[in-house]
């Protein structure tokens, strides 16, 4: 204790400032969300697999999903997922460009 700063003082000049530009933290939540989309897709197409089978005997209880309802929602789940990827090219090339004059 030699009488010059205090420890915390030096520890608190030391660290680098948590702020990040609204730009950056929004892209890198994009890149973060691009990385996770085909593993949200992939279990979107596996989900299926956990639907019961559609009763044929008229018994009642559960009756299951039927295939032509499957196959829909299968098509339905490729259309979104390219319409998301579509979205995600979109949104990195505007970002991607020299000169915008932003930033």
């Amino acid at each position: 204790m030699t009488g010059g700063r205090p420890e915390n003082d030096l520890t608190e000049q030391m660290q680098p400032s948590v702020f990040l530009e609204r730009q950056s933290y929004r892209r890198r939540r994009l890149m973060d969300a691009a990385r996770i989309l085909p593993l949200f897709g992939a279990l979107l197409f596996a989900l299926p697999l956990l639907w019961m089978l559609p009763v044929s005997d008229g018994a009642t209880g559960n009756a299951g999903i039927s295939m032509s309802s499957a196959i829909i929602y299968v098509f339905s789940v490729w259309t979104a997922l390219i319409v998301a990827i579509l979205v995600f090219g979109k949104t990195t090339r505007a970002w991607s460009r020299p000169g915008d004059g932003q930033g």
